[in-house]
């Protein structure tokens, strides 16, 4: 049967740079969202399956999710997010030329909110070969399925709020470009087991990380470049492309042609963790 949600949410939005270990950046931004939204048969499967379900983890680099991938080659993955709200909606256009100029590949995730300010970038990035695009969520929340929280900021509280923060940006991300998301990447990167096992259910692998790249970009350049230039093969760089105030393109260009030159190449996560 066909159900209509109707949600409104008005709430005041906390997130950080949007990674791990980055400063709070208190967006004090009211949002009101009204969504009309089919409830599928598959999400009230999940629901079902897993609305009794207690986690126990609770953190960045718990079972489930991808910290770093196998190669027996010089390669390293290079992501990137954006993450939205008031101070996290920019667009660091200096970082991205250098990527392209010096065909760095880089997996980009990006959150329903920055889409919405910057619809006409977004499409021309989806369209770049050298980027892949990837699900950051809708509100930029830790993945939880019982509101638990990471840095002040409150996770999804139950499994039909993890199904939405996942899906209402795959919708707006294929609706716009015709790209289905097959990684994901929460607010904060921090989840439960459940969440995670509902990301499976999804057909998303989790995306972490093993190179904290830029402190949720608020890293100075030498901070960024000491972080980065740790990198192996296999790494798995976190850094953010939203927020050009910052020193994460200073850090990275130096770090990035660093390893360049040791014979390191950076790949996209969909071509080396399958």
């Amino acid at each position: 049967m066909k159900k209509i949600i109707i949600l409104t949410i008005c709430v005041l939005l906390l997130s950080t740079g949007c990674s791990n270990k980055g400063e709070l950046e208190n967006n004090n931004e009211e949002t009101k969202v009204t969504i009309e939204k089919d409830s599928s048969k598959e999400d009230d499967l999940i629901n079902e399956k897993y609305k009794n379900e207690i986690p126990i983890q609770w953190g960045e680099h718990i079972e489930g999710v991808t910290n770093n991938f196998d190669t027996e080659n010089k390669q390293i993955a290079l992501t990137l997010d954006a993450c939205g709200g008031k101070e996290g909606s920019n667009y660091d256009k200096e970082l991205i030329d250098f990527l392209e100029e010096e065909n760095i590949p880089a997996t980009l995730f990006i959150n329903y909110r920055w889409i919405m300010k910057n619809e006409d970038i977004f499409l021309e990035l989806s369209k770049n070969p050298k980027f892949e695009i990837e699900n950051h969520g809708y509100s930029h929340k830790p993945l939880s399925v019982n509101g638990n929280s990471i840095y002040n900021i409150e996770g999804t509280k139950n499994v039909r709020e993890v199904t939405e923060e996942i899906k209402l940006n795959e919708d707006k991300v294929y609706e716009l470009t015709g790209i289905k998301t097959k990684f994901f990447r929460s607010g904060t990167a921090y989840y439960d087991e459940v969440a995670i096992n509902i990301c499976e259910e999804l057909n998303y692998k989790i995306a972490g990380f093993s190179i904290n790249g830029d402190g949720g970009a608020t890293f100075t350049k030498e901070q960024v470049m000491n972080e980065v230039l740790k990198s192996r093969s296999g790494d798995i760089i976190i850094s953010h492309f939203n927020r050009p105030n910052g020193e994460t393109y200073e850090g990275l260009k130096e770090a990035l042609i660093g390893l360049k030159q040791q014979g390191y190449v950076f790949m996209k996560l969909e071509d080396v963790v399958k």
